[in-house]
């Protein structure tokens, strides 16, 4: 018998939350291409640290992760990604962005956080 696939239910929080974790991916290439000098460290940055954070999320974070861990790590991995791509924007002199984008990725973090609990 084969295994039947059962259709997974996606809400607005999920969607909401893929659009602000590609948000900080971005946020972060940005960072790396405009915020450094062209080519050699802006390159380097703009490849690394979003691999790292797509690292970090894909291993503790993502649903479907490498690793089992509890809320706390799941929450502090979360508060360092999101919390860099912020960085990032006050880096690059875009205050607002930043302060809007820490409060949406807060809000939308406690809210999953607490439907996982």
């Amino acid at each position: 018998m084969s295994e039947m696939n059962v259709p997974t239910k996606v809400s607005a929080l999920d969607v909401i939350r893929a659009l602000v974790e590609l948000f900080a991916v971005i946020s972060l290439i940005l960072w790396g291409l405009l915020g450094f000098a062209f080519p050699l460290p802006g390159l380097i940055i703009a490849i690394l640290a979003p691999a790292l954070a797509i690292l970090l999320w894909a291993l503790f974070r993502s649903p479907k992760a490498v690793f089992r861990v509890d809320y706390f790590v799941k929450a502090l991995v979360e508060i360092v990604v999101m919390a860099t791509a912020a960085f990032a924007w006050f880096d690059l002199q875009q205050p607002i962005i930043g302060v809007v984008f820490l409060v949406i990725a807060a809000v939308t973090g406690v809210i999953q956080g607490l439907r996982e609990i």
